[in-house]
C-alpha cells in the first residue's frame, strides 16, 4: 500500500504494520520496531497485542492516529517525541525536546556504578547533567538507601526530572539548577557520575537522525567533544569523599583521550568499559585524596 494515510476500512493490524514498515525502510534504521511502537500508540495497547491480535480491524480515529504519527516519523521526528516517553532500565521516563533521549548504550553506567554501590549502606551520589533523570532515578530505584544528588542547567529538563521522579514515586532524589558542580559547594559524594556533552562540534552525525531534534547543549562539547569531560575529571576530587570514583559516559573513540585526563589529574584504578557494540563506553578512576 502506497500511503498509510490511505489505509481503508477493511485494514488490519498486520497490513498497516507491513504498509508502515515499506514507508519507513530506508528512512530509519529499525523500520519494523518504529512501525509497532508507533501503532501500539495509536491503538493504546502494548507490542505483544499487535502480535496476537494481527486479523484485527483498525478503527477510524486508530488509522488517522498511526498515519499521523508515520507521517511525522518519516519527517525525522523521533520515537521518543512521538510518543512522548521512552523505557530506560525497566522505567518509563517523560521525554521531550528539551532533554537528551535516553540510549540503551547508558545502561552500562548504571551497571557499573551499582557493582560499586554496596544495597545497605546509605550513600551520597550524584548524577552531573541529569536531563531526563533517567540515570539518577535508576540508581535511585536500585539503591533506596541511598540519597541521589542530580544536576542540570536547565530549567526545562529540570522540570521533566522532576515530573519522572513524581511519577515514578523515587523520592531519594534531590534536583538543583546549576552548572555541573555549582550547586553542590561543599558536599562530598561516594560516586558521582554523569553523561556529559561528548560530541565534536563539527561532527557531521549532528544533522542526521534524532540527533536534529534533540537540544545542542546536551550533545556538543568543543572542537573534540571533551570539554565537559575535560572539566568534570579536573573538578571532581574536590567533591569526592576519600577513594570516591568519577564514572564518565564518553564517545567510542574517546577512551585514551579520557584515561588521560584521568591520569593526569591524579586519579587511580582507571577502567575504560565497553558497551554491548563492543565500543569504548564508560571510564571510572578513583581519586585517593593523599596527593
Amino acid at each position: 500500500m502506497s500511503s498509510i494515510r490511505a489505509l481503508s476500512l477493511t485494514t488490519t493490524i498486520d497490513a498497516a504494520l507491513a504498509a508502515a514498515v515499506a514507508r519507513l525502510a530506508g528512512a530509519t534504521d529499525t523500520p519494523r520496531l518504529d512501525a509497532e511502537l508507533l501503532l501500539a500508540d495509536a491503538l493504546d495497547c502494548n507490542r505483544a497485542a499487535l502480535l496476537t491480535h494481527g486479523d484485527r480491524l483498525l478503527g477510524e480515529d486508530a488509522r488517522h492516529r498511526f498515519g499521523d504519527l508515520i507521517a511525522r516519523r518519516l519527517r525525522g521526528v523521533p520515537v521518543a517525541h512521538l510518543l512522548g516517553r521512552r523505557e530506560f532500565w525497566s522505567l518509563s521516563l517523560r521525554v521531550t525536546p528539551d532533554v537528551l533521549i535516553p540510549r540503551p548504550e547508558s545502561e552500562l553506567l548504571i551497571e557499573l556504578a551499582l557493582a560499586r554501590i554496596p544495597p545497605a549502606p546509605s550513600l551520597a551520589l550524584a548524577d552531573l547533567g541529569t536531563g531526563s533523570g533517567n540515570i539518577a532515578l535508576a540508581l535511585a530505584r536500585e539503591r533506596p538507601r541511598c540519597i541521589v544528588t542530580a544536576t542540570d542547567n536547565s530549567t526545562p529538563a529540570l522540570a521533566v526530572a522532576r515530573d519522572n521522579a513524581r511519577r515514578l514515586a523515587i523520592t531519594n532524589v534531590r534536583f538543583h539548577h546549576g552548572d555541573w558542580f555549582a550547586p553542590l559547594h561543599g558536599e562530598r559524594f561516594a560516586l558521582i557520575v554523569s553523561n556529559p556533552p561528548y560530541v565534536a562540534a563539527d561532527d557531521p552525525h549532528l544533522s542526521e537522525g534524532d540527533l536534529r531534534h534533540e537540544p545542542r547543549q546536551a550533545l556538543v562539547a568543543g572542537p573534540e567533544g571533551l570539554d565537559a569531560l575535560r572539566h568534570l575529571i579536573q573538578q571532581a576530587p574536590e567533591y569526592l569523599s576519600p577513594g570516591g570514583r568519577l564514572l564518565l559516559e564518553h564517545g567510542h573513540d574517546q577512551g585514551a583521550a579520557v584515561r588521560e585526563l584521568f591520569k593526569g589529574r591524579g586519579y587511580d584504578q582507571i577502567e575504560t568499559h565497553r558497551d554491548l557494540a563492543n565500543h569504548e563506553r564508560v571510564t571510572m578512576g578513583r581519586h585517593p585524596h593523599d596527593r
